[in-house]
C-alpha cells in the first residue's frame, strides 16, 4: 500500500513553503515584439466572422480566435457595447473567466490586457525571463497566470502563480512536492482554480517511483491550496483534459488506467464517455447541469452537438442542446459562452441558469449572418413498426427552424403513399408523426415500406434537405383477412352473383367498428349455394374462400394477399350431401383451419386441414349425430380462450349455442348464449376485430347488422356493440362470409 502525505498536511505545506519574488525590473507595457492593437467599428462590426472560435469572455466583451486569408491566426476582442472589434498580439487565447484578455504565442510570449473601458493594464510577459528556465503557461484567470516551471531535475515541474504587482511581476511558488510531473488548470470561477497534477511517488521507502495524480482547489488572491479533493491516486487526467464549474459544482475528464474515459463531477467519476463520445470535453458547468460533447468545427455544418444533463439528477438522461458547438469560454458571472448552432441560428450562444438542475436559458448573443444549409440532422423511426398498437411515433430533427417537413410512407409491395406535411413544432426544430397504421384509406398491410421526408426552407432561401430509410411492418394473423393488413375482411354476394368484399379497420372507433371500403372483387359468384370463408388454407400471407356449386362441387379460391381471389380449384364433388357447411376455424390445434358439415340426417363431420392447397382437406370423420336441430352453423374460431376453436350453432328457435372445441375435433357439452338470434340471416365468425385475441362475430338480417365482441367468458362470450357494416343493407346480400 502506498505511502502518502494527507490532503490536510499537504495543504498546510503550501501555505508555508508558498513565497513571492519580485523579479528585478519593470514589465514591458508595449514590448515591440507585439502587434500594436486596433480597434475597428462599422455596421456589421458585431456580426461575427463565420470561422471565428471563441476563446475568453469577460463582462464587457469576448475573445476570439480565426485566420485572416493567408492563413495566420487572428485574436480579436469583440465590445459588447458598441461591437467594435480590437485586435490584439498572439495566436491563442487563454480563458481567463474576466475581461482581461490573455494571449500568448503558444509558447515563452504572453501578453495581457484589461479590454475594460479605461483599463490601463496593458502586460507582456516572456515565461523563460522571468522564471530563467524552461516554463509553461498551464492556466489564467483574470490577471493571473499560472506556470509550470522546470525544476531541471529529472523533469520535474514546480507551479507558480504569475502576476503583475505594482509594475513588476511578482511569482508565487504554489506546491511543495519535490517529485511533480505535470499541471493543469482546468476551471476556474475567477475566484477559485481547480488544479490537476501528477507527481512520481512510491508505496514504500525502498520501492520504485510510479506516477500518480491528484487535484486540488487554490485561490487566486491568497496564492494558497484550501481543499484537496485527493492525493496521490486521484482519477488520472491527460494533457487533453477540459474541466469546468458553477458556484456548487465542478466536472472533469478523466481517463481510467483502463476502460473509456469518464467524466469526474463533484470528485466522483461517472458519464463513460463511450463510442461516438470518444475525445468528449467538459464545455461548462452551469449551476447543477453539466454540458460536454465532443467539438466540431466553427465552419462546419455537420452536427457535433452539445448535450446537457442534470447534475442534481444523475439518473437523468441526457439532452441536446445546440446542435454543433466548436469551443467554449465562461464568464465571472457564471454564464458559458459557446460557439456553435442550433436552433437560434449561428454564433455564440449565453447558457446560464440551470438551478437545480433545470434546463439552462440559451440565447444567441451574436449572429455570424450565416444562412445555414438546411439539414435533416437526426431521424427516429423504429425498425419494426407495431401495428398492433394504436400508433407508431416517428420524429425527425432539423438543423435550424424555419422550414417544413413532408412525410412520405410507401408500401414496398404495392406501392401505395401516405404523403403528409406534418405540423411545425411550437418551439424547436423536431417534428413529430404518430402514425396511426392507415394506408391509403385501410388498415397498412403488412411488409417492408420505405419512408422519406424532405425538408423545405419556409423563406424560400436554400435548397431542400432529404433523408429516408425502411422499416417493416407487422400485424398479428387475422384468418378472416384477404389483403395481408391484419383487419377482418367480410364477403358478401348480391342477387347478380357479384361478389364485394369489405375491409374494416383493425381495430374499433370507440365502442363502434367501421368499414374502411368496399371493394367489388368478382361477379359469376351466383353459381354457389354456399360460400365460406375457409381461413389460410395454402400458408400464404391471407386467408381463402371455398365455395359449393348447385351440382354438388366444393371449389377453392386462393387468396393472393392483395384483397383478390385467385381462379378457383376443384377440391370435389358430392358435397350437396351436407345442408350446413363451417369453415375456417382450427378445431383440432394443429394451426390450420379445418370444416365442419353436417349432412341431411344431422350428422356433424370433421374436415381436417391438411396445409397442401390443392387437396386442402383430409377424408372426413364422424363427429356426432344429432345437429339438424340446428338451422344455422358458425365456425366461429377461439371464443374462451382454450386451446382450439370453437362451434356457434342456432336451433329453429332461434336460440344459439356454443360447443367449445376440445382441440381434438370434438366439443364439449353445449353451452346457451341466448335467445334471439333467429333476427339475423347469417352469423358469420369475424377474427379477431378488436385484436384482444379472441375471436368476434357479425350478426347479419333485414332489421340490422351487429358486432359481437369476444370476451372469453363462456358464460357470457359475446358483448355486442354498432358497426356500420352493411347499414340499412339487410336484404340486399344472399351470401355474407
Amino acid at each position: 500500500m502506498k505511502t502518502l502525505t494527507s490532503g490536510r498536511r499537504l495543504a498546510a505545506a503550501l501555505l508555508v513553503l508558498s513565497t513571492v519574488t519580485a523579479v528585478t525590473g519593470t514589465l514591458v507595457t508595449a514590448p515591440a515584439v507585439a502587434a500594436v492593437p486596433t480597434a475597428s467599428t462599422g455596421a456589421n462590426a458585431a456580426a461575427l466572422p463565420v470561422d471565428a472560435d471563441v476563446a475568453s469572455t469577460g463582462g464587457t466583451g469576448y475573445l476570439t480566435s480565426r485566420k485572416d486569408e493567408l492563413g495566420n491566426t487572428l485574436m480579436e476582442w469583440h465590445a459588447y457595447a458598441d461591437g467594435s472589434v480590437t485586435s490584439l498580439s498572439g495566436t491563442v487565447g487563454h480563458d481567463s473567466h474576466s475581461d482581461i484578455a490573455v494571449t500568448s504565442n503558444g509558447g515563452s510570449s504572453v501578453w495581457l490586457r484589461d479590454m475594460r473601458p479605461g483599463g490601463t493594464l496593458h502586460t507582456y510577459f516572456d515565461l523563460y525571463s522571468v522564471f530563467g528556465a524552461p516554463a509553461r503557461l498551464v492556466g489564467a484567470a483574470g490577471e493571473n497566470l499560472y506556470v509550470s516551471v522546470s525544476t531541471g531535475t529529472e523533469g520535474y515541474q514546480d507551479l507558480y502563480k504569475l502576476a503583475r504587482v505594482n509594475g513588476f511581476a511578482q511569482k508565487s511558488k504554489l506546491n511543495s512536492r519535490t517529485r511533480n510531473t505535470d499541471y493543469k488548470v482546468v476551471a476556474s470561477d475567477g475566484s477559485r482554480l481547480l488544479v490537476l497534477g501528477a507527481e512520481m511517488s512510491r508505496s514504500s521507502p525502498n520501492s520504485a517511483y510510479e506516477p500518480s495524480w491528484w487535484s486540488a482547489w487554490t485561490t487566486n488572491v491568497s496564492s494558497s491550496i484550501i481543499d484537496w479533493e485527493g492525493s496521490s491516486g486521484a482519477p488520472r487526467w491527460t494533457g487533453s483534459t477540459t474541466g469546468a464549474l458553477s458556484s456548487t459544482r465542478h466536472a472533469w475528464v478523466h481517463q481510467p488506467t483502463t476502460g473509456d474515459p469518464l467524466i469526474t463531477t463533484n470528485s466522483v467519476a461517472r458519464f463513460p464517455l463511450t463510442g461516438s463520445m470518444s475525445g468528449a470535453v467538459v464545455a461548462g458547468v452551469v449551476g447543477d447541469v453539466l454540458l460536454y460533447g465532443v467539438p466540431g468545427t466553427a465552419v462546419g455544418e455537420n452536427p457535433s452537438p452539445l448535450y446537457a444533463r442534470s447534475l442534481a439528477d444523475p439518473a437523468s438522461a441526457p439532452y441536446t442542446i445546440l446542435d454543433n458547438f466548436s469551443s467554449t469560454a465562461h464568464a465571472p458571472d457564471g454564464s458559458v459562452l459557446v460557439r456553435g448552432f442550433g436552433t437560434g441560428g449561428d454564433g455564440v450562444f449565453r447558457m446560464q441558469g440551470g438551478a437545480g438542475g433545470a434546463r439552462p436559458d440559451v440565447t444567441l448573443a451574436v449572429d455570424t449572418d450565416r444562412v445555414m444549409s438546411l439539414q435533416v440532422s437526426e431521424s427516429k423511426v423504429p425498425g419494426t413498426a407495431d401495428l398492433e398498437k394504436p400508433t407508431v411515433p416517428m420524429e425527425w430533427t432539423l438543423n435550424r427552424p424555419g422550414a417544413d417537413l413532408d412525410l412520405t410512407l410507401t408500401h414496398v409491395r404495392t406501392g401505395k403513399k401516405l404523403t403528409e406535411r406534418l405540423p411545425r413544432p411550437t418551439s424547436g426544430t423536431r417534428f413529430t408523426h404518430a402514425w396511426n397504421g392507415i394506408l391509403d384509406g385501410v388498415s397498412a398491410p403488412n411488409g417492408d415500406y420505405t419512408w422519406s421526408v424532405t425538408a423545405t426552407p419556409a423563406d424560400g432561401v436554400g435548397a431542400p434537405a432529404t433523408a429516408q430509410g425502411t422499416f417493416r411492418a407487422v400485424r398479428k394473423a387475422n384468418q378472416h383477412d384477404l389483403d395481408d393488413n391484419g383487419s377482418t375482411d367480410v364477403l358478401a354476394r348480391d342477387a347478380s352473383g357479384a361478389l364485394w368484399r369489405d375491409d374494416l379497420f383493425d381495430r374499433p372507433a370507440g365502442a363502434r367498428v367501421d368499414t374502411a371500403r368496399r371493394t367489388r372483387i368478382g361477379t359469376g359468384w351466383g353459381v354457389y349455394d354456399q360460400i365460406e370463408a375457409a381461413g389460410n388454407l395454402a400458408g400464404g400471407a391471407a386467408g381463402d374462400v371455398v365455395a359449393r356449386d348447385t351440382s354438388g362441387v366444393l371449389w377453392s379460391h386462393l387468396g393472393k394477399g392483395d384483397g383478390t381471389l385467385a381462379a378457383r380449384t376443384r377440391i370435389g364433388g358430392g358435397w350437396n350431401a351436407y345442408d350446413k357447411i363451417a369453415a375456417g376455424s382450427d378445431l383440432t390445434g394443429d394451426g390450420r383451419p379445418d370444416l365442419v358439415a353436417t349432412d341431411k340426417a344431422g350428422v356433424l363431420y370433421l374436415y381436417r386441414a391438411t396445409g397442401d392447397w390443392k387437396a386442402p382437406y383430409a377424408a372426413r370423420t364422424r363427429l356426432a349425430a344429432g345437429w339438424n336441430i340446428y338451422n344455422q352453423l358458425t365456425a366461429v374460431g377461439n371464443t374462451a380462450g382454450a386451446t382450439a376453436g370453437d362451434l356457434l350453432a342456432r336451433d329453429t328457435s332461434g336460440v344459439l349455442w356454443l360447443h367449445l372445441g376440445k382441440g381434438d375435433g370434438t366439443f364439449a357439452p353445449r353451452i346457451r348464449v341466448g335467445g334471439g338470434w333467429n333476427a339475423f340471416s347469417q352469423l358469420v365468425g369475424a377474427g379477431d376485430l378488436d385484436n384482444d385475441g379472441r375471436a368476434d362475430l357479425i350478426g347479419y338480417g333485414a332489421t340490422g347488422t351487429w358486432a359481437y365482441l369476444g370476451t372469453g367468458n363462456t358464460a357470457a362470450p359475446f358483448t355486442r356493440i354498432v358497426t356500420n357494416l352493411y347499414a340499412g343493407e339487410g336484404t340486399r346480400f344472399t351470401s355474407v362470409s
